[in-house]
This record gives structure tokens, sequence and C-alpha cells, in this order.
């Protein structure tokens, strides 16, 4: 109650106090009730949402563990893991020239690790590997309260090395949202049984066998070879580091694509493995300021032999086949690493590829000129068909003998650059077994895949020896001499046959060991005439020429090389000449191993087929020995100075479209073509001929071989023939007609 004073004044009641007191304390009460019912109600809400995720993770463990979301791998699949594995192409001494792979690995030995590498992926991804057991559940922590709490992308993965190992096996599967948790249970169950059957360095092994690098390399032995060019036995701290380094991003951290990102990468590794006492201070500063050195070595892109080995991967999936069915086996060649060992010389190889490339660097320029002045391109353009879209331009990175390069331009000019390159192909094989020694498909295979060692082209005067040979099995002399007057023949279309110099002898005739030295073609005709067409025919059977249509049509012209072959049946039929009359057919694997060293294929001694007599093959060489002397080869002596003992015979086709060189000893059998992709683009003077063309690039490659002493003895042997042999074309060049002829002859006249 208030009462008023008389001064106007007034107070408070004592009782009303209390009261407003009492009800400040009943509301506190019940705030801190209202509060207390609040927080229990929450505390409860915390504990339900923890005991539900509790019990869905338990559930979903209990889900993925019993298969419900995929088949889990048992103790014994786990106790049989065996990676794929490249299988391995090597050359006849012994270095790596291809593989063949699903996935582009290698496999290596625990022996073969070196320990800073094991160092460096522990301190890198898993520095507690050696005590957890499959899973480690200090990383899943950080990886709760660092990377998903606090969203800090440096927090790093919570996947042990174990782990890593699994998805790596196993890869991980799509299941929606929940898709992450249900691989990642997954993973940590496989580990652990993993873990159990495997010893830690065997899990080191296994992760490293099969972990990728980029460029679809595979495995650490892989990735060592790829960028370093060594085994991973031979590679040092920093190297070491450089790899591992990788595996966190191996495209961003790719040494030879981002290098300074590399550096960075591999600068951490090594300190992290300081940080785990691995390397001492020292090192790791020392180490750190080193660049990143690569000798990268990718047998994709730098296809040494890549034709060659195309080609052996056709045939050793046809062997291996067969041996799966006669063996009941069951190799792979893309998958069990097996070891491909050929016939190829690695030197010649390098030898003949060097050599066609100097050489057509140099002749396609000369052919540029010449196109460049007779305006070929203009009238090549009119020929063709393009669409709008075709006349657009873009960017072409396209192949050229100096380097890959980029152009602005449009489908029409990119056509036309290939369409008038200079192409060569090379074969050389042993004569003697039918071993190929090099095999040069082509300027690149991964540009230019198309394998011209197998491309048929006219032969032209490459054919004529196989038209001599014949005339020699059948009783014709080397002394015996024909008509070398031209002349039309009425019934074959009014063709009229000439020599490629235009000459004629109208009151000479010509020996035929000479009309062949020269290549002559008009007395290769009046040869042809001579003959018995069954003899050809049964010549070119012998040799496996394919479609003889134009003997069988009696059609002369094929005298003169009109027969459409490839470089491989011309070098292998050139091979019955260097070995006395007996071809081998050709081949290029001399056995398979599987990874241990087991031998499961092996190559059987060459069945030879008897072409000619040795006398008449010996007869024939002699004759294209004298063409290196003074015949149609004779640069190979005079201009590229080659000494040793050889038979050779040149080829121009008409128009210069195609040019040949083939040439030999008995050990050795080197042919080679070259030409455009077509025959409507070549030279148009003499610089397409065999002899300026194709020769050359023999020409160097024996010169390699001489100055190399373990080759020159291995492949350049002497002919060793009787002296009769040689004393059966001692007559002359030529033989006047008529009674100036006939008194000629009789009072002895010298051999000119």
């Amino acid at each position: 109650m208030i009462n008023y004073s008389t001064t106007g004044t007034f107070t408070i009641s004592p009782i009303r106090i209390r009261f407003h007191s009492m009800m400040k304390i009943i509301n506190k009460i019940q705030l801190q009730l209202k509060e207390k019912k609040t927080l229990t109600l929450v505390l409860k809400c915390i504990t339900g949402l923890i005991l539900f995720g509790v019990l869905s993770v338990i559930l979903l463990f209990s889900l993925v563990y019993f298969e419900v979301f995929g088949k889990l791998p048992n103790k014994e699949e786990l106790t049989s893991i065996i990676n794929e594995e490249a299988s391995l192409i090597y050359s006849s001494d012994d270095i790596i020239i291809g593989k063949v792979f699903a996935e582009n690995r290698t496999n290596v030995k625990l022996e073969q690790i070196p320990n800073h590498l094991k160092e460096a992926l522990i301190a890198t991804e898993d520095k507690r590997f050696y005590s957890h057991n499959g899973y480690d559940g200090q990383s899943y922590a950080r990886v709760f309260f660092r990377s998903i709490l606090l969203r800090d992308a440096s927090g790093g993965g919570g996947s042990t090395i174990t782990q890593q190992l699994i998805k790596n096996l196993y890869g991980r599967q799509y299941h929606g949202f929940l898709s992450m948790p249900i691989n990642k249970i997954k993973e940590l169950i496989i580990a652990s049984r993993m873990e159990n059957l495997y010893t830690k360095d065997e899990i080191l092994l296994l992760y490293l066998n099969s972990v990728p690098f980029g460029e679809n390399n595979f495995g650490v032995e892989s990735a060592a070879n790829r960028f370093f060019n060594k085994s991973v036995s031979e590679l040092n701290i920093e190297e070491s580091a450089v790899l591992v380094g990788m595996l966190k991003a191996n495209t961003y951290y790719n040494p030879r694509l981002n290098p300074e990102n590399a550096k960075k990468r591999r600068n951490t590794v090594l300190q992290l493995m300081k940080n785990e006492a691995y390397i001492s201070k020292q090192t790791t500063d020392s180490l750190q300021k080193l660049p990143v050195t690569l000798n990268y070595n990718n047998l994709d892109l730098n296809v040494t032999a890549g034709y060659f080995n195309y080609q052996v991967k056709k045939k050793a999936t046809e062997l291996i086949k067969t041996v799966n069915e006669t063996s009941n086996s069951n190799y792979n060649l893309e998958t069990d690493g097996l070891k491909i060992h050929t016939t190829l010389n690695y030197d010649i190889q390098k030898i003949a590829e060097k050599a066609a490339k100097e050489q057509l660097i140099v002749k396609q320029k000369q052919l540029d000129k010449e196109l460049q002045s007779n305006n070929l391109k203009h009238r090549w353009l009119k020929k063709q068909q393009f669409t709008a879209k075709d006349k657009q331009d873009r960017t072409l990175k396209l192949f050229d003998w100096d380097s890959s390069k980029t152009i602005t331009g449009n489908k029409i000019d990119s056509l036309w650059h290939y369409a008038k390159m200079l192409n060569a192909s090379v074969l050389v094989t042993n004569p003697k077994n039918g071993a190929v020694i090099s095999w040069v498909g082509g300027n690149n295979f991964t540009t230019l895949p198309f394998d011209m060692v197998l491309s048929h082209r006219q032969i032209a005067s490459a054919f004529k020896p196989f038209l001599y040979a014949t005339a020699l099995e059948n009783g014709i002399s080397p002394c015996d001499y024909f008509d070398n007057e031209e002349k039309t023949y009425s019934e074959y279309d009014n063709w009229k046959p000439q020599n490629a110099d235009h000459s004629s002898t109208p009151d000479k005739k010509v020996a035929m060991w000479y009309a062949l030295i020269k290549s002559m073609n008009i007395p290769s005709v009046n040869l042809y005439f001579k003959l018995e067409k069954e003899w050809l025919i049964d010549t070119c059977e012998k040799l496996l020429f394919p479609e003889i249509t134009e003997i069988t049509e009696d059609a002369p012209s094929i005298a003169l090389g009109t027969l459409d072959l490839s470089l491989f049946e011309a070098t292998r039929a050139y091979g019955a000449f260097a070995n006395n009359g007996e071809m081998n057919d050709l081949y290029m694997i001399h056995k398979i191993t599987d990874k241990e060293g087991n031998i499961i294929y092996e190559s059987a001694a060459q069945k030879t087929e008897r072409v000619f007599t040795e006398e008449s093959t010996q007869t024939l060489t002699t004759i294209l020995q004298q063409a290196v002397e003074q015949g149609t080869g004779s640069k190979i002596r005079s201009t590229y100075k080659i000494k040793s003992p050889l038979a050779s015979k040149t080829g121009t086709a008409q128009d210069y479209t195609n040019a040949w060189f083939m040439a030999y000893t008995p050990n050795i059998v080197l042919g080679t073509w070259v030409g455009t992709s077509k025959n409507d683009i070549h030279f148009t003077s003499g610089n397409g001929s065999g002899s300026s063309l194709a020769l050359p690039i023999v020409a160097n490659i024996l010169k390699e071989i001489e100055n190399n002493p373990e080759l020159r003895e291995k492949y350049l042997a002497s002919f060793d023939f009787p002296e009769e042999i040689s004393s059966s074309i001692d007559c002359p060049p030529y033989k006047e007609k008529g009674i100036k002829g006939f008194f000629n002859r009789l009072f002895g006249k010298k051999k000119e």
C-alpha cells in the first residue's frame, strides 16, 4: 500500500516489496526449470543423433560386410593377387624396344626396391604404416576434425597405404550419395584382411607395383624407366622423392609437364623424410637445391622400331593363342609379363632409321622445289573433292622431319602436306635363316602408322635379276647376246620399250651380263621373249610372289618390273641370291618366355625353299657385283666409298614414282623403297631414280656397319665362288652385227 505524507511525498509498503521479490524468485525458478527442460531435450536429441549415427554406421558396416553392396574378395582371392604386367619386347641384343599391355606395368621384386624409396613413400603417405593394422584411427580423427569440421584442405586423407592398394586393385563403385562411406568401409575391411595375409613389405611391394603414375604408366618400375630411363633399383633419393611426390596428383606433379610443381612437391617429400629422421637436415638442404633432372624415355613417343613392334605383337598374339590351345595353358600377352625375344639388331635398327631420315630431309627439299616450279599442287587440288568444312582454318599439328610443327591451316593444307611427303621403308634380313635384322616401315609410326614394308608398289628394274636368273636356270649363258635396237610391238598395242637413257645400238648386240648391270630395258624384253612363259611363272611361284597374272596373260612389260611387290616380298626373294639359291621365309620372334624365364615358345629352324641352283645363283651374284663396280649401283663405290664385297640392283619405276635399291652379301640383305604415299606426286627428274633416292640409304647403313668392327665381321662377309663362275662372264659387253662383227670376232677383237 502507498501512503502520502503532508509534505507531498509517498512511501511503499514493506508488504508490497516482499510480494515483488517473491514473484521474481518464482519467475527465476520457472525460467531455470524451462532451461533445464530445454537442455534435457537438447541432450536427448544429441544422444539420439549420436546413437542413430552409430547404429547407422554399424548397419552400413554390416551391410557392406555381408556383401549387400557387392562381393568382397575372400582369403583365397587375396592370397592369389598377381598384378597385371606388361609383356616386354627385346631386341636380339637384349634391349627393350617395346611393350604390349592393357596397363603399362612392369613388376619388380622386393630386393630391387631401394630403402629410400620405401622411406619416402611411408613418410609421405602413411607414417604409421608399420604400426597399424590396415587402417589408421588417428588419421580418421584428423580427417573428421580438420578436413570435415574445420574444412581444412591441407588436413590430408585418411587412407593408409594398404587402403590405397585396395583402391588400386579393385577400384571404387558408385552407390549414389553413399558411395564414399561404402567404398571407405570396403577398403577398411579388405585392408584388415590383407594385413593378416601379407607382411608389411609384401604390401609395400604390391602397392609400388600397382600405383598409377599417369601417362598410362602403372608401377614404380615403369615410372622409373619412363622418367629417368633406369630401373627402380638405380634410383637415387631425389628421384625417388619425385616419383612419390607424383602420387598426390600425377599430372599436376608430372616432372615433364610441370617441372616447377614437381620440384616443389619433391622438396616437400624430402622435408617429410627429414621429419621422420630418414635423412639428415644437411642431406635435405642439399637435395632440395638440386634441379629435377629427367632422362625421359617413352617408347610410345620415341618409337624406335614402332612398325616392327606392331608386327611382333600381331605375330606373338597368334603364337600365344596356339600355345594355349596345344598346351592347355592360359597365357595373356597383355597382362602376364611375358618376354618376347626378337631377331632385331638394335644398333642396325638405329642406323637404318637415321639413314632414312637424313636422306629424306635432303630429298624432300628437292621435291618441294620441283613441285613449286611445275605448279603440281594446283593441278592436284583440282582433282580433289573438298567440302566447305574442309576449307575452315584450324590449328593443325603435323609431323615433319625437322619437328612436329603446329600450323594454322585447314584440312586441305594437311592433306597436301602428307600427300607430297616422301616416305621410306627399309628391311634388313639374314638370308641364312630369314631373321629380320631391321624393319623401318615409314617415317613415324605414331603419326603415319601405315607400314610401307608391306605396301605393294611397282618393283621396276629390281625385278630384272629374277628374270635373268630364270634365264640362267634354263641354259641361257651370261655371254649370250641380245638385240639393243628399239622396236615397236604392234601385237601389244604398239608398245615401244626404250632404255632409260634412250640409247640404243642398232649395229651391236649386248651381252646378257652387261645388259643386267646397266639395267637395259630393250635387251631385257628380248630376253623375256626367248624364255618360256612357264619358266618365269615357276620362278615367281617359288619366290611366293602374289598375283602373277601379268605373266600368265603374256605381258612382256613384266620384264621391266611392272609387277607390284612389297619390300617384304622383294627382300625375302633377294635372300635366295645371297643364300646360294635357297630362300628362307622371314621371321621376327626367336622365343617367348614367361616372367620367370621359362620358354613357352621357340622358333624352329626355317624350312628353306630351293629356288635356283647354286651355279645360277653364283653367276647372277657375280653379275650383280659388277653392277656395283661399273653399273647402276656404282655410286656405292664412287660416292660413298663402300669397300666391302657387295651385289646390288637399283629400281626406278616409270615417271620416278617408286625408287628401289637392293643389296646383299652372304650374311645380310638390305632393301629399301622410297616414294610418296600415292603415285600422283613424284619427282620429274633423275633426283627420283633408285640410285639417287634409295641407294644412299643403304650406302649410309653399310658405311656405319663398316665402321663397327663387330657388325662388319658379322655381316660383311666375302663371296667365295669358284674361279669358273667369274670366267663365265668374261666376254665383251657388245658384239657387232653382220660381216664386220664376224671379222672382228674372227681376228680376236678385245673385250671393251
